[in-house]
């Protein structure tokens, strides 16, 4: 990831960090991610995000379709934030572990 520089601005810093979180879609001011997990991985994920997000003050939305969890992350009205950002790398943490084998 890039060392944020005062030349550079907070949104390009965000985008760049954006980057490296595969899978995540960016709609708008908001970023989603679908994955596929049983009822139990998905307890598990929901637990552990809720901890995550907490802790940083953050309020993901998460669903459940069939075999699919989405997780949204930001606000519609206002720009993606860097706990929003680093709440979705938690995620991806998260996800691995309850998916590792």
């Amino acid at each position: 990831m890039r060392a944020l520089f005062s030349s550079r601005s907070k949104h390009d810093y965000l985008s760049d960090a954006l980057t490296l979180l595969t899978g995540w879609i960016r709609e708008g001011e908001q970023i989603r991610r679908t994955l596929t997990l049983d009822d139990t991985q998905h307890a598990a994920l929901t637990e552990r995000v809720k901890v995550v997000a907490d802790a940083l003050h953050q309020r993901p939305e998460i669903s459940r379709r069939a075999d699919q969890t989405q997780i949204r992350v930001g606000h519609g009205d206002a720009p993606l934030t860097e706990g929003e950002v680093l709440l979705a790398a938690r995620i991806e943490d998260a996800y691995r572990a309850v998916t590792r084998p």
